[in-house]
C-alpha cells in the first residue's frame, strides 16, 4: 500500500514509523531536510523535501499514484488544502488532521466537498480518552470496542489485591465475574497469559469485559473509586478546552490554571461554568492556594513534558487520588510509568491508533473480517484489535477449542447482537460478530491471520 504523509512533526513521524513497520510504502514530505534525513536513518521510508501544498512536490512524491495521503502539518488550512490537491492529482483517499474546534465542528458539512475520507482531531480524541478515566478513575487506561459495549481496562495490582496468587483458570469459579485478563506486564516482561498464569502484586493487567463486570471486579478488589467531581487542569490549550467542555457537561467542577492572560480570557468566554486561574501551574504556592489537596483529579496538559511530570509528582505527594499526565516523548513516557504515574497519555499515540485502524481496514476491505479498531497496549508491545466478521469462512461456526490459534494470540471477547460473550472452548465465531483479539504480533489485518 502506497502512503504519502505530509508533515514530519510528532504525529507524522509516529505514523511513518508505525505504518512503515507494517510493510506500507511510506513517503514523507516536509520542508526540513534535517528532519527528513533523521527519518531516513531511523526507518524505511522515502522522503521528498519541499512544500506539501505544491503540486510539483506532491507529484515528485507520487501522490497521483498513492492509495492514501495523510496531511498532518502544523496548520489545519494547509492540511485541508493538501488533501484537496492530492485528490485532484489522483490520490485514492485522504486524511487531514484538523485541530481548530470551529473547523472540527463543521467537518461533516465540508468532508464531501473537500473529498476527505477522514478528519482526525488529536486534541479531541485525547480529551475523550482522559474523560473516560476520570469517569471511571479506578482504571489507569480505558479503551472501548463495539461502540462502547466492551471496555479494555488497564489496572495495577497491589499487595492487597484478592486475585493475586490465583491461577486465571480459577478466577471465574471463585468470583463469578465474566471478564478475561488478556495481557500482563510484569517488570519488563509482557505476557498474553493462559489459564495456568498466576498473578502477582505489581502486575499491570489488561481486562476485557462489559462496564458492569469491570465495576464488579473493582468492588471485589476494593479498588472502586467514584467518578471525579472536582478536577484541576494545568494548561489551557485545546485539549484542556475539549476536556473541560466534556467534564462540565457531566456535572463536574473544573478549574483550569493557564499562564497566558489572553488565553485565560478566551477560556472564560468559551467555558463560563469553569473556574479559570491566571498563573503558572508549576508554582506550588499557587496550587496550594487553589486547594490542590481537595481535587479528586489532577490533569497536566501543558506543552512541556517535564513540567507535566513534575506537577504530577507534586500532586501525588499531596495525595490527589487520580492523576493524568500528558507526555509526548516516548522515552519519558516509559520512565514516567516506572515513577508510579498510572495514567500517561499522548495525543500522537491516540491519533496514530485511529489512522492505523483505518489503514488496516483499507488494506483488507475485500477480506472476510475488517479491522475496525486498533489500540497499542503496554508501550506498543501488544495490540488489541476489533474485527467485524462480514462473511462465512472456514473458521466460523467451529468451537474455539477446535481452532488452533498461533502462539501469543487470544480471542478476548465476542459481541453478538449486543450481547457480550467472554469466550470459552465451546463458543464459536459467527457472521456479524464483533471480535476482540489481543496479539503480540504487529500488523494483523484479518482474523484468519491468528489461525495456524
Amino acid at each position: 500500500m502506497d502512503i504519502v504523509i505530509i508533515g514530519d512533526g510528532k504525529v507524522g513521524h509516529k505514523l511513518a514509523m508505525q505504518l512503515s513497520s507494517e510493510n506500507c510504502n511510506v513517503t514523507l514530505i516536509d520542508q526540513s531536510e534535517k528532519k527528513l534525513s533523521d527519518a531516513v536513518n531511523e526507518m524505511d521510508v522515502s522522503c521528498v523535501a519541499g512544500d506539501g501544498g505544491s503540486a510539483e512536490v506532491q507529484k515528485k512524491a507520487d501522490v497521483p499514484g498513492a492509495d492514501l495521503v495523510i496531511a498532518c502539518t502544523s496548520t489545519d488550512e494547509m492540511n485541508l488544502f493538501c488533501c484537496l490537491l492530492a485528490r485532484r492529482l489522483g490520490a485514492k483517499q485522504t486524511i487531514a488532521r484538523v485541530r481548530n474546534p470551529i473547523y472540527a465542528g463543521q467537518m461533516h458539512l465540508l468532508k464531501e466537498d473537500l473529498k476527505l475520507s477522514m478528519a482526525v482531531n488529536p486534541e479531541l480524541a485525547l480529551a475523550e480518552e482522559i474523560s473516560r478515566v476520570l469517569i471511571f478513575p479506578s482504571a489507569a487506561k480505558i479503551e472501548t470496542f463495539a461502540k462502547g459495549r466492551v471496555e479494555l481496562v488497564e489496572v495495577l495490582l497491589t499487595e492487597k489485591s484478592v486475585i493475586k496468587g490465583v491461577p486465571l483458570s480459577g478466577l471465574y469459579k471463585k468470583y463469578q465475574i465474566k471478564m478475561l485478563i488478556c495481557a500482563v506486564q510484569r517488570g519488563r516482561e509482557v505476557y498474553i497469559p493462559d489459564g495456568n498464569f498466576v498473578l502477582e502484586a505489581g502486575d499491570k493487567i489488561n481486562i476485557a469485559a462489559s462496564h458492569k463486570e469491570i465495576e464488579k471486579f473493582f468492588r471485589l478488589t476494593n479498588s472502586m473509586r467514584n467518578k471525579a467531581k472536582n478536577v484541576m487542569i494545568c494548561g489551557g490549550g485545546r485539549v484542556a478546552y475539549y476536556l473541560s467542555r466534556q467534564l462540565l457537561s457531566l456535572g463536574m467542577q473544573v478549574k483550569i490554571v493557564e499562564q497566558n492572560e489572553a488565553r485565560c480570557l478566551e477560556l472564560c468566554e468559551l467555558l463560563p461554568k469553569a473556574t479559570v486561574i491566571h498563573g503558572n501551574a508549576t508554582d506550588h504556592e499557587l496550587l496550594e492556594e487553589e486547594e490542590i489537596e481537595k481535587a479528586d483529579a489532577f490533569v497536566t496538559l501543558t506543552g512541556m513534558d517535564e513540567e507535566n511530570i513534575i506537577m504530577s509528582m507534586y500532586a501525588k505527594m499531596r495525595g490527589v487520588p487520580k492523576i493524568v499526565t500528558k507526555v509526548n516523548d516516548e522515552g519519558l513516557e516509559n520512565m514516567v510509568g516506572q515513577l508510579g504515574m498510572e495514567s500517561v497519555v499522548s495525543a500522537k499515540d491516540v491519533t496514530a491508533n485511529v489512522i492505523t485502524g483505518y489503514v488496516r481496514a483499507m488494506r483488507n476491505s475485500m477480506g472476510s473480517a475488517n479491522v475496525e479498531t486498533v489500540y497499542k497496549l503496554v508501550g506498543g508491545k501488544i495490540e488489541a484489535l476489533g474485527f467485524l466478521i462480514k462473511e462465512k469462512t472456514k473458521y466460523t461456526g467451529i468451537p474455539l477449542k477446535d481452532l488452533t490459534l498461533k502462539r501469543n494470540h487470544l480471542v478476548a471477547c465476542i459481541v453478538r447482537k449486543g450481547k457480550i460473550i467472554i469466550p470459552g472452548g465451546e463458543d464459536t465465531l459467527e457472521v456479524g460478530d464483533n471480535v476482540i483479539v489481543v496479539s503480540m504480533a504487529q500488523g494483523l489485518e484479518d482474523l484468519k491471520d491468528i489461525m495456524r
